[in-house]
């Protein structure tokens, strides 16, 4: 589910930008920066020739329970989620996630259109953050999301200055995460239970003005000879970081 939206592209200071194919259509944005749920969603097989996933309709007698959607019920649940939420409304599954969502939001800059923004939305989801906020332009690629957006509370800023008044209001520090020069290694640096991680876009990085907001810069250690992993890659390695610190698994 969404709030005021927008994508943003990538993480690394130095990255190979690549444009792909297939930007999925924009979602209207409602009100007080709240996206409203949509309905059930099919996502296809894992592999070729493999089954369709999830489950057919229901046997009768129905379970007499509330969360259930009675159409899912009868044509079955087809839907990208895990067996627990099978057959559930959209709006319970969102209920029930919100009561348990996790302090720590995440951010990514969207000034260029980066196809990164869907699987920093399907991380968050994955990893129960409270909300994504996407600096910049509003429309994202929601194609890498694979349908979580619908499940993922997602505010959009027009300008980076908006999301560090929205922190400074409450009180949540800004980490920023990309490989910049004085950064930190994020394993060993302080990660609060309650922070904000802010990731730039594809290619440039964190711009200079999040930079600058940001309270510490962090870094994710890399090996190989690539200059930089992608905001996609960073955002699940650094809200994994984050849930091996302070999540009970």
């Amino acid at each position: 589910m969404t709030s005021d939206v927008a994508p943003a592209p990538r993480q690394n200071p130095a990255g190979d930008p690549t444009p792909r194919n297939g930007a999925a259509a924009p979602v209207a944005a409602p009100p007080n920066g709240a996206r409203p749920v949509a309905g059930p969603e099919t996502v296809a097989a894992p592999e070729a020739g493999a089954g369709p996933v999830g489950v057919g309709p229901h046997p009768l007698p129905w379970p007499d329970d509330p969360r259930l959607d009675p159409a899912l019920l009868a044509g079955g649940d087809r839907r990208n989620v895990v067996d627990e939420y099978r057959y559930w409304s959209n709006e319970a599954i969102v209920a029930d996630l919100d009561a348990r969502r996790h302090p720590f939001h995440v951010a990514v800059e969207n000034w260029q259109h980066d196809f990164n923004i869907g699987a920093v939305v399907r991380n968050a989801n994955a990893f129960l953050a409270a909300e994504v906020h996407i600096v910049g332009r509003r429309r994202w690629n929601r194609r890498g999301a694979m349908v979580t957006d619908r499940y993922q509370h997602v505010r959009h800023h027009p300008a980076t200055s908006d999301l560090v008044a929205w922190c400074r209001g409450r009180d949540l520090p800004i980490i920023g995460i990309d490989n910049l020069p004085g950064s930190r290694p994020i394993q060993s640096a302080e990660l609060p239970a309650a922070c904000l991680m802010l990731f730039g876009q594809e290619g440039p990085g964190l711009s200079e003005e999040a930079r600058e907001a940001a309270d510490v810069v962090l870094h994710i250690p890399q090996f190989g000879s690539t200059r930089s992993i992608n905001a996609g890659v960073a955002s699940g390695v650094a809200m994994y970081e984050w849930i091996r610190r302070h999540a009970t698994v």
